[in-house]
């Protein structure tokens, strides 16, 4: 390996950041990459992510969740499959390992995205607990999800059910204000579970609209519900407790951009109370987004000495973290 256009897995010019684990058996960690805006390069950050994880020894699957608009492929130079997501979820096909094929990367495969986007880009909730179960049964290692744009439940919900769901910004105000618009809506999701418990919806209702017209943030609602319902705003502070999406902060430019990401964990603390994992930064590489523009495919070789770095950095953190507690989907 390590010829022609393929990844160099050998090179000599990889720092200790990149050395490759000797990882112990373990189930398959899934993870989601997402962002409350569109044309962020998630999908970009989904292969290459998935290149670095390969080059360290592990066996990836991408599995392409935009169901409105899936392009995992392209990124790859490959045409798009016969069989897709929508045979799965539509079940043409019973076992999603049918839909698995293998890319010009070895050690990464793909599951490409719906073809007919417009029958399964809402699928009901048993699809999607359908789809969810048979990711963590692929025969692999890692498994990334590329999601769309937006905070659409689809989106949010493949989000909370990875392992490690990575929102993914760059240095724009637009997007780090959808950022935030995508980590309240990720919070409101993931407390259905105590609202089941103690049927607290139309309590959340009560105390949103007792405070006027400004959207209560997550801290506040927890604090607003525990005042009513000391119980239920214990379960909610729990919730909050255990809800740590990760941050990546892509196409960084400039100085100060590197400095985003924490700023806006120490943000997200003080106005959200929610505590978000800095992973990193992927600096803006001009001949990989001439590629991407261009439609010619993504390789190792491609990614530039620095963004190759901020990568390797970025897994590495990644790798190192627990996974979080199973849960059934």
């Amino acid at each position: 390996m390590g010829t022609g256009r393929f990844p160099r897995f050998d090179s000599s010019e990889r720092t200790a950041a990149a050395r490759r684990p000797e990882p112990a058996p373990r189930a398959l960690r899934t993870i989601a990459i997402g962002g409350g805006k569109g044309g962020i390069g998630k999908s970009l950050v989904a292969v290459t992510l998935g290149i670095e994880l390969v080059r360290r020894g592990l066996r990836v699957v991408l599995v392409d969740c935009d169901l409105g608009g899936a392009n995992l492929h392209s990124f790859l130079g490959m045409e798009y499959p016969r069989e897709t997501l929508s045979d799965f979820v539509l079940r043409r096909v019973e076992s999603l390992s049918q839909l698995v094929i293998t890319t010009p990367v070895p050690g990464l495969s793909l599951v490409s995205g719906a073809r007919n986007a417009i029958q399964v880009a809402n699928p009901m909730h048993q699809q999607k607990l359908r789809l969810l179960r048979a990711v963590a049964k692929l025969d692999a290692d890692v498994a990334i999800l590329d999601l769309g744009a937006g905070t659409h439940y689809n989106v949010v919900d493949f989000f909370l059910q990875a392992h490690h769901g990575i929102l993914v910004i760059v240095p724009e105000p637009t997007s780090v204000e959808n950022a935030y618009r995508f980590l309240k809506a990720a919070f409101l999701r993931r407390i259905r579970s105590v609202d089941a418990s103690f049927g607290i919806r139309d309590l959340i209702q009560e105390v949103t609209r007792a405070r006027g017209q400004r959207p209560l943030v997550p801290v506040e609602i927890v604090q607003a519900v525990a005042e009513r319902d000391p119980a239920a705003g214990a379960a909610l502070e729990r919730e909050m407790a255990t809800f740590k999406p990760l941050l990546l902060v892509n196409q960084a430019r400039e100085p100060k951009d590197l400095s985003l990401g924490e700023g806006m964990c120490a943000a997200s603390r003080k106005l959200f109370g929610l505590e978000l994992t800095y992973l990193g930064h992927l600096r803006h590489y001009d001949q990989v987004w001439r590629a991407v523009r261009a439609h010619q495919p993504v390789f190792f070789e491609k990614l530039g000495k620095s963004f190759a770095l901020d990568l390797a950095s970025v897994a590495g953190r990644l790798l190192e973290l627990p996974l979080p507690e199973e849960s059934d989907p």
